[in-house]
Order: structure tokens, then C-alpha cells, then sequence
């Protein structure tokens, strides 16, 4: 049988550094015997998903060097490989499951769930749907359909009993089955959740191993379930250890940079970032010389040598290993080469031009307008930040909104980010010119510099994030009461915004 593989990315933010480090894997692995990898757009999420996200994944991948045999942008023979495009095959398998008696329709309200959940708490018991829409006849059920009552159809699952699920790499899980909830397969708006249209898919696309992150193996139960309903044969499971932050903390854009775009935008070369995850993902022995090229990882990778511990993603590892690849793989034609497709393209000059012009008197001026397009986090220092008109308080308390704010946009463009700045200066009831200063020195290093929403559009989503949140380290990143309080303050402005 032919080994098949797969990663399949949703398009609900900027690409990030995980989603390369279990594509990388499964395209190894998948090489390694000879077989196809495949990519897939989970997209089901039409609140969130964006086809500029999807555009931005499938570009940060090919820029890391990797390719697929099969997905959106390459066609194949089990397509379409986005799921928004699959919604009739999986309403055909969610009816064939509810004609089986393997899943039934739940009419229960969000308030009815809530109350549920929150007397499931009071009692310590783990929440799990209790089942009181099975008891309905189909008599009910029609009439409830009759009257226009939304409904979404839930898995059924036994109350006794255990599921043993098997990992290739970390052997039997077991499960008790009271402790598994009865999964929403498909929500009310037709569309199908994750774990619906994962076995289907997995199964359509003849994935024979499904090596994905270990966040997932609390949802193996279900799946296994399902395929156990449909009559299917179950890919091997292979659960992937997450990457970590030195302090062995979940890798997380709090902590860390975590979008490939943004190790991008920092000058790091493709193939020396792709050889960082490559010994994350698969040790090497004590002694060997850690530059890799994909054709050399792909020869020697093996399952066994996948750590189970959590990878440190390693910031000063990947310096230290960026820095051989500059030095030991690059002439200095080569070099100029990378220098300017990385910060010199025509696009990306021109905008930086027509930003600039109105502001120099001499071309010499444009070095120190402008560095701070060329350069990586910038050493702003809480003087700098605390020099207008607002608090120290008020200052934080701006850059994080902002940042927050910053990342539930749909869409990375000037309008958006003008939108979230001056919302936040309504939220503080502040000029937006004082609020604008401390944003301005965080972003460019001076508290004037070209058009502010310009220049946070032209450095990207990621770096934005980064100048920010060094910005509010200088002064004092908020605690944990700060964060619940200011977040609130965010959600009752969106509230406000549904009503009207």
C-alpha cells in the first residue's frame, strides 16, 4: 500500500511556525517511502477562514522549500481540497450516520447547553452533552423540524466501556467512553466540524497516516468511532509533540514569534529555518553536523527519532544555525541576491518611495526615516514610550488592546489597522494624536516618521506584533488581572458594535 500523508492548515490567521513543523514531518515521512503528501484546506470555520490567509500558507510553505502532490493550487484526483467546496459529500455521509442510528439531530439551545455545562462544573463531573435530544421520537423530531427549530446532529457514543486508541509512536491510549462527548458532526448552518470532515476526507484522500499535533489525541475516540461506523479501515495515528518554549510552555505568539512570515520578514533564509524544524522534528546523533538540506532529512528520517519531550523552539539555535548558512552556503553573489529579494523588491521599494518622498530634503535623509523597514525589533526604550501625553498605564494599556485587536483582523490592510487604532482611542478617551505617539515610536523608533497605518501594513501582521509587544515589555506587560479586565473591556465594545 502506498503511504499518503497529509497537513491540513486552516486559513483562520498568519501561517505559523507549527503548521511548517508537521507539514515538514509528514513530507518526510512520505518521501522517505516513496509516497504522496498531500495539503488540505480546513476552512470550515466561514467566521474566521480568509482566502488571504489560505494564500499566505500555501506561499510561506513553498518559500520554505516544501511542495505537495496534491492540494488547492495543484488540482489532483481526490479533489476539490478545500473543505468549504466538499459540503454535499459530507451531508451525504452525516445522513448515511443518522440513517444508521449512529448519530441523531440535538435541538438543544446555546442558553440549554450553557445551563448544562454549568451544573455538569457545580457537580465536578466532565462536560459532556447528556444526551436529552436522544430521547426524542421521531414524531418530535419532525415537528420541531416543521416549526423552523435549528438543530445541529451530534455522534452518538457509548456511556460504558473504553476505547484503546493506537499511536504509532507512543503505543495504546486508553479512554473511558464517559468520558468522550457526544461530538457535533454538523452544525446548524450545514457545514460539517472538524471531525467530521477530517475522517471523511482522511478516508476519500486514502491518508494511511495521520501524524498530526498531540492536542489531537483527545478527539482519537471520536474518530475512531467514526470509522468504526462508516465500516472503514483507520489510518495509523502518529500524535506529534508540540513545540515548546524554553521555559517548556506551550510555543505561543505571547511568548514567542510564532508566524513564518515573521522569521521571513527577520532576514532568516529559508532553508536554514526549514533545517531548524528539521532537527526538531527528528533528532540526530551525537557528533553529526546539524546543516541539513531537505533531501538529506528526508533519507535519514525515521519515526523513532521523533522526541516525545516537546522541542524547544530554540530562537538562539536558529541565530547561531542562520548564521553557518550565511557564512558557509552563500558567495558573495549569491548573498546580494538574498539581500535584495528579501528587503530590496521593486513593489516593495516603490511603496517605500512614495511613503518617504514628501518627507526627506536630501536623499541622505532617507537612512534614518526609513531603517526601521530594515531592521527586526527595535530597542525602544520606556522613555521614549512615556513622552507624550499619556500614562504609563494608559500606554500599556493601548499597545495591548492594540495588539489583541490587531490580531482578530480578518484582513491585514491600512483600513483595518486605522479602524483598530482609533477604536482604541475612543476606548481610553483620548485624542487620537496622543495615542497615536507611543504607536509611532513602537513601530518606527520615533514618535514622527512616514504615515503610521502605511507602515504597519507594509512590515506585515507579524512584526507589528513583535514591536508591540517588546514596546509593552519596556514598560510592563500586564498581569493577569489587567489582561482579564482590559479583554472585557474589548468584548463589551463588541457587543456594542453586534447591536447597532
Amino acid at each position: 500500500m502506498k503511504v499518503r500523508t497529509r497537513v491540513a492548515p486552516s486559513p483562520t490567521g498568519d501561517p505559523h511556525v507549527g503548521t511548517a513543523y508537521v507539514a515538514l514531518i509528514n513530507y518526510c515521512f512520505a518521501k522517505h517511502h516513496g509516497g504522496d503528501f498531500l495539503l488540505r484546506i480546513e476552512d470550515t470555520d466561514q467566521a474566521r477562514s480568509t482566502r488571504e490567509s489560505e494564500r499566505a500558507i500555501l506561499d510561506s510553505l513553498h518559500w520554505l522549500g516544501l511542495s505537495w502532490d496534491e492540494g488547492p493550487d495543484v488540482g489532483g484526483p481526490h479533489g476539490p481540497y478545500r473543505q468549504s467546496e466538499r459540503s454535499a459529500i459530507y451531508k451525504r455521509y452525516v445522513q448515511q450516520l443518522l440513517d444508521q442510528g449512529d448519530a441523531f439531530k440535538c435541538f438543544c439551545t446555546p442558553e440549554r447547553l450553557e445551563e448544562m455545562r454549568v451544573a455538569q462544573r457545580a457537580a465536578g463531573l466532565p462536560p459532556r452533552y447528556d444526551g436529552l435530544c436522544l430521547s426524542y421520537s421521531p414524531e418530535e423530531i419532525a415537528r420541531r423540524e416543521a416549526a423552523g427549530e435549528a438543530y445541529v446532529v451530534r455522534m452518538k457514543v457509548p456511556d460504558h466501556g473504553a476505547c484503546i486508541v493506537e499511536d504509532e509512536r507512543r503505543g495504546k491510549i486508553e479512554f473511558e467512553w464517559k468520558t468522550v462527548d457526544m461530538q457535533v458532526l454538523m452544525k446548524s448552518d450545514g457545514l460539517p466540524t472538524y471531525h467530521l470532515a477530517n475522517v471523511v476526507d482522511d478516508h476519500l484522500m486514502e491518508i494511511t497516516h495521520v501524524m498530526r499535533g498531540e492536542e489531537w489525541i483527545s478527539s482519537a475516540p471520536k474518530h475512531v468511532l467514526l470509522y468504526q461506523y462508516f465500516g472503514w479501515q483507520m489510518p495509523k495515528l502518529i500524535h506529534l509533540p508540540l513545540l515548546r518554549n524554553p521555559d517548556k510552555s506551550k510555543l505561543s505568539k505571547r511568548k514567542n514569534p510564532t508566524g513564518i512570515l515573521f522569521y521571513q520578514a527577520m532576514g532568516y533564509l529559508p532553508e536554514a529555518l526549514l533545517n531548524f524544524l528539521g532537527l526538531l522534528s527528528n533528532s540526530l546523533p551525537e557528533g553529526q553536523d546539524e546543516m541539513m538540506l531537505l533531501p538529506d532529512m528526508v533519507q535519514r528520517f525515521s519515526l523513532e527519532h521523533i522526541p516525545l519531550g516537546g522541542p524547544v523552539f530554540d530562537v538562539a539555535k536558529l541565530d547561531w544555525l542562520n548564521g553557518r548558512y550565511i557564512r558557509e552556503r552563500l558567495d558573495p553573489d549569491q548573498f546580494m541576491q538574498r539581500v535584495a529579494a528579501w528587503g530590496f523588491a521593486p513593489d516593495r521599494l516603490k511603496r517605500i518611495a512614495s511613503l518617504s518622498q514628501t518627507r526627506v530634503e536630501r536623499l541622505s535623509d532617507l537612512g534614518l526615516l526609513l531603517s526601521f523597514f530594515f531592521a527586526g525589533r527595535l530597542p525602544v526604550a520606556a522613555e521614549q514610550l512615556r513622552a507624550g501625553k499619556m500614562s504609563d498605564l494608559e500606554v500599556r494599556q493601548a499597545l495591548a488592546l492594540a495588539m489583541w485587536d490587531l490580531d482578530a483582523l480578518r484582513a491585514w490592510n491600512v483600513a483595518g489597522i486605522e479602524m483598530v487604532l482609533k477604536r482604541v482611542s475612543e476606548l481610553l478617551g483620548k485624542k487620537f494624536r496622543d495615542v497615536a505617539r507611543p504607536f509611532y515610536v513602537a513601530i518606527t523608533g520615533s514618535p514622527t516618521s512616514v504615515p503610521l497605518f502605511d507602515a504597519m501594513d507594509l512590515l506585515g501582521r507579524d512584526m507589528v506584533r513583535e514591536r508591540l509587544r517588546t514596546a509593552l515589555d519596556a514598560l510592563g506587560a500586564p498581569s493577569k488581572k489587567e489582561q482579564d479586565e482590559w479583554k472585557k473591556l474589548l468584548a463589551a465594545t463588541d457587543k456594542e458594535d453586534e447591536a447597532s
